[in-house]
C-alpha cells in the first residue's frame, strides 16, 4: 500500500507547508534531486566553499556542474542549474549527496561571468536569497523556512519487513566514505559503482592529476600519477572499511580528459609553472582535448588504451587498498570488483583487462597475499549488449550503465534533452522521461539480450543495474522481473529501492 516515492519526504528536509501554500513559485524545472534547500545565491564553487566556511547557507547556480565542482556542491544547501536532465553531473552527484537540486531551468537568462542572472522579470545577483523545491522542482523568491526529516520506529519496521520479502539486493552509488556509511545506515548491501574520477577534485590531487594530463611522455605521466596512488589507495581503503567486508564495485575512470583542466587563468599559470612550459602551451594542450561530442569521445576504457598506466595505476591502488584491509580484518571476505566503462567490443576489454590482471597479480605476489578480485564492466553502449556473449568470456560481472545505455539508445542527449522533452509529453509521444524511468520496451530489451546471451557464456555471472534507474520504482521492478542480481543506487535513495524490490517479489 505504501508508495516507495513517498519515502523521500521522510529522508530530505520540506519547506513549512503552510508558507508554501501562500507562495508563488518564480519558476519551475525539473525535480532532479528531493528535498527543500533555502541560501544565498553564489555562482562558483569555490564561492560556495569560502561562503559556508564562514556560516553563510548557499544554494549554487551555475549553467551546468562538472566534477570540477564537486567541492562546492558538497557546501551547497541545493543546486539550481540552467542546462542539464535527470542524469545529468548535477542531478546524479545531489542524489548520492542526498542535496537538493533543480535542474534544467531554461527559463534562467544567466550571466555568470556577471553573477548574476534573471528569471520571472527579476535580476538576482550574488548574496540574494532564493529558494529550491528539488522534490517539485519549483524555484521561489526569499527565504521559506525548512522542516527537517524525521524517521521514526515505524520506518525501520517496513524496512525489516520489506527485506524479508524481496530477493534483489540493493547496493550504493558512492564515491567517498561518508556516502557508504549513510547508504549502510539505510540499509545498502555493498557499493554497486564507485565514481572514481571525483576522488581526484579533493586537495592538492587535482594538480597532480593536471601535470598528468599535460605530460608529454610516458614517464612524466607516470610520475604524476605515482603522487595520486597513495591519496586513491588511501580513499578505497576507506570504502573497503565502511563497507565491512561487503562486495564493493570500482569503476576505473570514466569521463573525458577535458573536464580535469583548469579553466580560471590563475589555475593555468601555476600548472605551467609546475610543468616548465609557457601559459601558451598549457592553453594550446587544453584547446586540443576540446571535443564536439565529448560524451560519446575519448572517454571510458577508450582512456586505458591510449593511457594504459592510469589503469595500472588504478589497478594498483584498488589491490593495495584491499589487501592492507583483508590483514586488518581476517574475517572479512573482501573481493574487489573492477569495472571497466564503455566497452563496446570483446578485444577493448581483452586489452585493458590484460593490463589489470597483470598489475593485479604482480601485487598479490609481491604482498604474499591470497586476495581474490574480479574484473568486469559496464553495459551502456547497445553494441555491448548485442554482443554480450563475446564480452563474458572475459568479464567476471555486468552492471548495466543505464543513464549511458538510453543515452545511446534514444539518441538522446542527457544534458540536453530536457530542451524538447516537455513537448514530448504534451504532444503524448512519451509519458515518462526516459532517463527518470526506465523504458522497459527498448533499453529494456537491450538488458534482457545481453543477460540472455551473457548467462549463456557465463552462467555463474552476477548482473546488475547502477544507473539512476536503480532507485526508480517501476524500474526496480523490472529489474526483479528480468532477474538481475542486485540494483545499486544513490545512498537516500535505498529505502526506496528495498521496499520497490520486496513489492515487486510481491506483485510477481
Amino acid at each position: 500500500m505504501i508508495d516507495p516515492r513517498n519515502l523521500d519526504t521522510l529522508l530530505h528536509p520540506q519547506f513549512d507547508a503552510e508558507v508554501l501554500k501562500k507562495t508563488e513559485p518564480v519558476g519551475k524545472a525539473l525535480a532532479a534531486s528531493p528535498g527543500a534547500a533555502c541560501g544565498k545565491i553564489v555562482f562558483t564553487a569555490d564561492d560556495a566553499k569560502a561562503w559556508k566556511e564562514r556560516g553563510e547557507k548557499v544554494v549554487l547556480v551555475r549553467l551546468e556542474t562538472s566534477p570540477e565542482d564537486i567541492e562546492g556542491m558538497k557546501a551547497a544547501q541545493g543546486i539550481l542549474t540552467v542546462r542539464g536532465g535527470m542524469t545529468s553531473h548535477a542531478a546524479v552527484v545531489a542524489r548520492g549527496m542526498g542535496t537538493c537540486c533543480v535542474s534544467g531551468c531554461s527559463e534562467i537568462a544567466m550571466n555568470e561571468a556577471a553573477k548574476k542572472f534573471v528569471l520571472a522579470g527579476k535580476e538576482y545577483h550574488e548574496g540574494d536569497w532564493i529558494s529550491l523545491d528539488g522534490s517539485t522542482g519549483k524555484i521561489y523568491d526569499g527565504i521559506i523556512p525548512t522542516v527537517d526529516a524525521t524517521v521514526a520506529g515505524e520506518f525501520g519496521r517496513i524496512m525489516a519487513w520489506a527485506d524479508k520479502y524481496r530477493k534483489l539486493k540493493v547496493r550504493t552509488n558512492a564515491d567517498t566514505p561518508a556516502d557508504a556509511r549513510k547508504a549502510r545506515e539505510l540499509g545498502a548491501e555493498g557499493i554497486g559503482l564507485c565514481r572514481t574520477e571525483h576522488m581526484f577534485f579533493e586537495g592538492e590531487r587535482i594538480d597532480a592529476f593536471r601535470e598528468m594530463i599535460c605530460s608529454d611522455t610516458v614517464e612524466e605521466r607516470e610520475a604524476a600519477l605515482e603522487k595520486i596512488l597513495p591519496v586513491q589507495q588511501c580513499d578505497f581503503e576507506a570504502l573497503y572499511e565502511a563497507l565491512e567486508g561487503n562486495p564493493v564495485t570500482i569503476r576505473f575512470l570514466d569521463p573525458p580528459l577535458h573536464e580535469f583542466v583548469p579553466t580560471e587563468e590563475d589555475d593555468i599559470k601555476k600548472l605551467a609553472d609546475t610543468q616548465g612550459k609557457t601559459v601558451e602551451q598549457i592553453k594550446t594542450i587544453i584547446d586540443s582535448l576540446h571535443e564536439f561530442n565529448p560524451m560519446m569521445g575519448h572517454r571510458g576504457c577508450r582512456l586505458a588504451v591510449t593511457y594504459p598506466e592510469i589503469a595500472r595505476m588504478q589497478t594498483k591502488a584498488v589491490i593495495r587498498a584491499a589487501i592492507n584491509v583483508q590483514k586488518a580484518h581476517a574475517d572479512w571476505n573482501v573481493c574487489p570488483e573492477i569495472m571497466i566503462p564503455l566497452i563496446c567490443d570483446e578485444k577493448e576489454l581483452r586489452f585493458v583487462k590484460k593490463i589489470v590482471v597483470e598489475t593485479a597479480d604482480a601485487e598479490i605476489a609481491a604482498a604474499g597475499s591470497s586476495l581474490t578480485y574480479q574484473v568486469g564492466t559496464m553495459i551502456e553502449i547497445p553494441r555491448a549488449a548485442l554482443t554480450a556473449d563475446d564480452i563474458a568470456k572475459d568479464a567476471e560481472f555486468f552492471c548495466f550503465g543505464t543513464n549511458d545505455l538510453t543515452q545511446m539508445t534514444y539518441g538522446f542527449s542527457r544534458d540536453d534533452a530536457g530542451k524538447f522533452l516537455n513537448s514530448y509529453y504534451d504532444t503524448k509521444i512519451f509519458e515518462n522521461d526516459p532517463f527518470a524511468k526506465l523504458d522497459q520496451t527498448g533499453v529494456g530489451k537491450l538488458m534482457e539480450t545481453a543477460i540472455k546471451l551473457g548467462k549463456g557464456v557465463r552462467p555463474d555471472m552476477h548482473v546488475g543495474i547502477c544507473g539512476e534507474h536503480g532507485g526508480d520504482p517501476s524500474s526496480v521492478e523490472f529489474c526483479h522481473k528480468i532477474g538481475l542480481d542486485y540494483v545499486s543506487c544513490s545512498p537516500f535513495r535505498v529505502p526506496i529501492a528495498r521496499l520497490a524490490a520486496a513489492q515487486a517479489a510481491l506483485n510477481n
